[in-house]
This record gives structure tokens, sequence and C-alpha cells, in this order.
């Protein structure tokens, strides 16, 4: 028998669900047309006053500054019929270097839901969905969704949480960044620090160009290089530092690929992973992160993985214990999670 009050509940769920799906085009518009950097910057505006300053057609905006204030995401004083957005609200649509700036989810909601044809496909088949066949920009979508998180942690506490790695970078180290994607980790590290050496790998060659697009516009080809190569393949040696981030669940082959890291590094060397953040229990992850985890798995990473050799397929959920069994598997004497955030765990492995 159905029980009208959880029927009901369950009813306001899938509003609000709804209503979220149906923002991803609607914040998407405002980002590509200014519409939240221009508030953030001028303040509270009527219709009008922001279709002059933005240059796009007031009625138009109108209906979109209404789904706007309805959805929580402007402000709006009704007496002067003026909308803002609030310092909360700029900071996840207008700060591009906050810690919380989500532009790049929306982009990837966007990106998944174009790429669905093909992982249901898959679904189907059993076969994967290359990194290079995904729908859209995928590429520059995981990104900008992921370079908040790393602008904000990388160089201020996860470096730092690893054993001497920075005094190593500070004198000057050679360092290779694996699965580097456009290479927003890698400019971050040589901007940090100059005396060292850094090479970002990635099997995709149209985001190895955007990542040596990204090192000349911030001034760092001088101590970056970038080349294409999957992470089994990687021919030099004598690493003092090697780095991956949220991408070792990606491989078709972890375990190899984690092997060959060993054989990387210098004796005293360090392999720092950055992976998502999960418990290792399907009943830890039923949470909001979880949740769009399990999505960008089931969408992004299990048909990436499944497309390469081996198909191993961890998951953007593997949770620690399994990283553990794979990394400790292919040598590695200590691994220990050196640093969190609610987003990702920080892994440091040594020889």
């Amino acid at each position: 028998m159905v029980d009208e009050a959880k029927l009901n509940d369950f009813i306001g769920k899938m509003l609000g669900d709804l209503g979220g799906a149906a923002s991803v085009a609607m914040v998407r518009m405002g980002d590509a047309l200014g519409l939240y950097k221009t508030l953030q910057a001028a303040g509270p505006m009527t219709s009008s006053a922001l279709a002059l300053r933005a240059g796009v057609h007031e009625r138009y905006l109108r209906e979109w500054l209404s789904h706007q204030a309805a959805s929580g995401y402007l402000a709006y004083d009704p007496a002067a019929r003026t909308f803002a957005l609030p310092p909360e609200q700029a900071m996840v649509f207008a700060v591009e270097d906050s810690p919380v700036y989500m532009m790049g989810g929306f982009d990837l909601m966007a990106a998944m839901l174009e790429n669905q044809p093909k992982v249901q496909a898959a679904f189907t088949s059993g076969g994967g969905v290359a990194w290079g066949d995904h729908a859209g920009c995928m590429f520059c979508a995981v990104a900008r969704f992921f370079r908040p998180g790393y602008h904000s942690n990388l160089i201020p506490s996860w470096l730092p949480s690893l054993d001497g790695v920075v005094a190593k970078l500070e004198r000057g180290a050679k360092v290779a960044d694996i699965g580097c994607g456009h290479g927003w980790s890698t400019v971050l590290m040589a901007k940090a620090f100059p005396k060292s050496q850094f090479i970002g790998y990635d099997f995709h060659a149209g985001s190895i160009e955007d990542s040596r697009a990204h090192a000349r516009e911030h001034g760092v080809s001088a101590n970056t290089r970038f080349e294409v190569a999957p992470a089994k393949e990687i021919p030099e040696r004598d690493f003092d530092l090697v780095t991956s981030f949220d991408c070792l669940h990606d491989m078709g082959d972890p375990a190899g690929a984690a092997a060959h890291v060993r054989s990387l590094l210098k004796p005293d060397g360090t392999w720092m992973i950055a992976e998502p953040m999960a418990g290792d229990r399907l009943e830890d992850n039923l949470n909001p992160v979880g949740r769009l985890f399990y999505a960008g798995s089931t969408m992004i990473c299990v048909p990436t993985s499944l497309s390469q050799e081996v198909g191993a397929a961890l998951g953007a959920q593997a949770g620690e214990a399994m990283l553990r069994e794979v990394i400790g598997g292919a040598g590695f004497r200590s691994v220990r999670r050196a640093a969190e955030t609610p987003f990702n765990m920080i892994l440091e492995a040594r020889p």
C-alpha cells in the first residue's frame, strides 16, 4: 500500500531534482553571457539596466533572472525590482579562483547528457567509450571542474602534507605529472617551484595541446613540457616526485600503471595520488558527493577504463582500501592518506 506522505516527500525531491536539471542550461547561459560577473561587479540591477550593460535582450533576460531568483541563485528586491548576486553565490558562479567555484560542474553535466547515447550503447555491449570519443568537450569540462580544488589545495596543503617533498621542490626536483589532462596541476606546481622541472604526460593528444597553451599563457614554459604518453609507456626515469590527479581509477590497468610509476621513481622518491573521496562500502557513499561521483563514474570513468587494456574499471568511488591494494601490490612499502577534502583524498606512496 502506498504511503501518501512518503509519496509526497518523494515528489518534492523529484521536483527539486528536475529544477536542478533545468538549471544546467540556465546557469551555463549566464556564465557564457557574462551575467554573473556583470552582476558581481555592478551590484543590484533591474532587468533593463542589466540588459543594457550586458548587451542582451531584456525580455529573455527578465525570464532568466526570474528563474535564477526562484532557484535562490540570485537575490530579488520586490520594492526596487532589482536582482543581485550575493557574495556566497558569487563564490560558486563568478569567482574562478574560489574553492567552491562550480561552473565546471555545470559544463560536466551538459557533457554527460550529450554522452548518454554512447554510454547507453556500452551498457548492452559491455564495451567502453574511449576518452577521446566522449561527446562534446568532456576534457574541457573535467579540467574546469577540478581546477578550483587544485588551485585552492595543491600548493597550500596537499604538497606540504607529503614527507620532505616541498623542500625538494624548492631546491629543484624532477617531477612527472601523469594523466595531467589540460595541465592545470602541472602549471600550478611549476609556478610555485621555478627551480624544479615538470613533465606532464597524458594519453590524449588534444589535452596535451591545451596543456602546452596553458603553460605559455602562465609563463612557465621554461620549466615545463608536456608529452603524449600512456601511463605505462613513460620512458624517462629518476623522478623525485610523480603525481596523478583524479586519473588512476580511469586507467585500464591501474595496477600496471602503479608498477611502472614505481620504476620511474628515485629510491627516495614519492608518488602523490589524488583520488575522489569515497568510503570503502557503498553505504558509506550514499550522500550528495557520492551521488555526483557515481554518476560521473557511470558516464565517464568506467566507460573510459573499459575501453583500454585490462579494463579494471575501478570507478570513481573505488575507496581507499581498493586503492591501497593496487598501489601496495606494485611494490610500494608505504601508503598513507596524507590529506583530504570533501571531494578528494590524497595518498602518499613511497618505494
